[in-house]
């Protein structure tokens, strides 16, 4: 798994390539630290080359929301395949979660 992260018209767009699971969880969790001790205000996480997720990738997504909600920050997902949507769907995350169906889209919503 691998994070980029940019910062577009003051979003920090973070785009996620590869799975998030057990074993990437932690790695995740280490990078989004930074972007939490920045407080960065707008947060859009790009899930378009992301084909898996596990319990411990969702359970990484929940915390780092947390987290950037904690200091009065905003989090949208953007671009989820069919697959992660259905999780999310399943889990009822999407309630949780603001997700877009395009990285435009979530920037143009905040």
């Amino acid at each position: 798994m691998q994070i980029k992260f940019e910062d577009k018209s003051g979003i920090r767009v973070c785009v996620v390539e590869g799975d998030i699971d057990i074993n990437t969880s932690p790695q995740a969790k280490k990078l989004f630290d930074k972007v939490i001790k920045d407080k960065s205000a707008k947060v859009l996480i790009n899930l378009e080359k992301v084909e898996y997720i596990d319990s411990s990738g969702l359970a990484t997504l929940v915390e780092i929301l947390k987290n950037i909600k904690g200091y009065g920050g905003r989090l949208k997902l953007a671009s989820l395949s069919n697959k992660v949507k259905s999780l999310f769907e399943i889990t009822k995350l999407e309630k949780l979660f603001d997700i877009s169906d395009s990285q435009d889209e979530a920037s143009k919503s905040f």
